[in-house]
């Protein structure tokens, strides 16, 4: 029996592997392409990108991983019945069950690191990636002049050369529009030629400029709006230098995402949500004294609030005051009745916000639970259906399991959108697809138990048939 053991893990762990590495690059392809345009252009170092890939698949694992299992499971299975050795290893008189004894052992095992990954490594993965990710984004574009065309990528500087050099360092017909005054164009640099070159720490770009002049118009002196006083200087060499550390990679504090639901593991999360509550409540309180504050005095009392007093409250106060000051009372009373529903949508959308908040943590804390209870009945999905289907490879065991998936992941998706919405409570929304996976695997598992002829369509059709017949047929 250990033999057997060893063939079956060995069977299962191959496929395993190989359909989870695919899946993951898969998903981090579709990121690149999602953020191409923020990678592109930036002139970042090689290590950058490999790190932001590196964590980005870090973070696509609670997708791939379940996807893997089911694939692995319904090809392995798969190729034992299309081969026939499931045939044969039940005709020795070892059942279904006591072959997956040692995948069900690995299931568990997986879905327990599951657990630990979505505990502790994903929060970190996701700070460091997030993070990064923003920085790179942020990131303004490399330096890049090209000929005839005016460059505004420098800060306080407009930049025009008229052609390049072969050895991208001689530049000719040079203009340089200073704006750090931020006055407007009042300072011009032009030269016939020049040189460009970095700094040693690449920190600056500096230009070498030769046969040139400079205009200034001198707004510095008394009675310019009148004489308007204007400044040129030739120079035979002259040099300018220009700040490139906005065109530097500048990694932000990561402390300041650690807040983010994200980055939080379960007791974190359980006291971000205990904290979000207690202020959700004093918000809440606060907004009922403001609200009652905010109505006119008569229906703050209590006799004013009930139905059958307010039906006595015919009166016309009005009637009461001259008719020069009635349109002064309504006009306060409308400017009022206006601004109190003006606080009362701010608070009211404030309030939305925050009940936001608590269910994205408490989608968060569900989430690393029903992802590795998904990877547990995932496997009791493909293991019996690749037994019933008996089709190995990539083919059928692809497409059914991807179906399978996408069914999975629409029911994961549709509950979490529910409860970011605050329509199910937490743990209906985020268990929903769990809940519908369990049925599914009990009665794949003893469907394949009982070598019931699961996709037989003459046993479907008897069973159709028997259905639509009379009593006496039946009989």
């Amino acid at each position: 029996m250990k033999k057997l053991d060893i063939y079956i893990l060995k069977s299962y762990l191959g496929p395993l592997v190989m359909t989870f590495f695919i899946a993951l690059f898969i998903l981090l392809m579709q990121f690149v392409w999602k953020y191409i345009d923020d990678l592109v252009g930036k002139g970042l170092e090689w290590y950058i990108i490999v790190k932001l890939l590196f964590y980005a698949s870090t973070t696509f694992i609670p997708l791939a991983l379940p996807l893997a299992i089911l694939l692995s499971s319904l090809m392995m299975f798969g190729n034992l019945g299309e081969h026939y050795e499931l045939v044969t290893i039940k005709a020795a008189g070892i059942s279904l069950s006591r072959v997956m004894r040692p995948l069900i052992i690995v299931s568990l095992s997986i879905s327990g690191l599951a657990f630990y990954f979505s505990n502790v490594a994903l929060p970190y993965a996701n700070l460091k990636f997030l993070s990064l990710l923003y920085d790179v984004r942020e990131k303004k574009l490399a330096f890049n002049l090209k000929e005839g065309m005016f460059y505004n990528g420098i800060e306080g500087f407009v930049i025009r050369v008229g052609k390049k050099e072969k050895d991208g360092n001689t530049i000719r017909d040079v203009m340089v529009y200073d704006h750090t005054k931020h006055l407007g164009n009042i300072s011009l640099t032009t030269a016939e030629w020049g040189k460009m070159e970095l700094s040693p720490d690449k920190r600056f770009l500096v230009f070498r400029l030769y046969n040139g002049t400079n205009y200034e118009e001198r707004i510095d002196l008394r009675g310019n709006e009148n004489t308007r006083p204007f400044q040129r200087t030739k120079f035979s060499e002259q040099f300018q230098m220009f700040d490139l550390s906005n065109f530097q990679l500048t990694r932000t504090d990561e402390n300041l995402f650690k807040k983010n639901y994200e980055m939080q593991n379960i007791v974190q999360l359980n006291h971000s949500i205990d904290s979000l509550k207690k202020e959700l409540a004093l918000d809440l309180k606060n907004f009922d004294v403001s609200y009652m504050s905010s109505l006119p005095y008569y229906s703050q009392i209590k006799i004013f609030r009930k139905s059958d007093s307010l039906q006595k409250f015919k009166r016309d106060v009005l009637t009461n005051f001259p008719a020069k000051e009635r349109y002064k009372i309504l006009e306060t009373a409308k400017n009022s009745a206006v601004s109190a529903q003006q606080g009362l949508v701010v608070n009211s959308d404030d309030l939305y916000n925050k009940s936001k908040q608590i269910y994205k943590h408490q989608i968060v804390f569900h989430k690393k639970f029903s992802f590795s209870l998904a990877c547990f009945l995932l496997f009791f999905i493909g293991a019996p259906l690749g037994a019933i289907i008996r089709k190995g490879g990539l083919g059928m065991p692809a497409v059914i399991s991807t179906l399978f998936f996408i069914f999975y992941w629409i029911i994961s998706f549709v509950g979490e959108k529910y409860t970011a919405e605050g329509v199910v409570p937490p743990w209906e929304g985020m268990w929903v697809a769990s809940a519908v996976l369990l049925p599914i695997g009990l009665f794949l598992t003893v469907k394949a138990t009982n070598d019931a002829s699961l996709l037989d369509t003459d046993a479907w059709l008897r069973m159709i048939n028997k259905l639509f017949r009379s009593p006496d047929q039946r009989l």
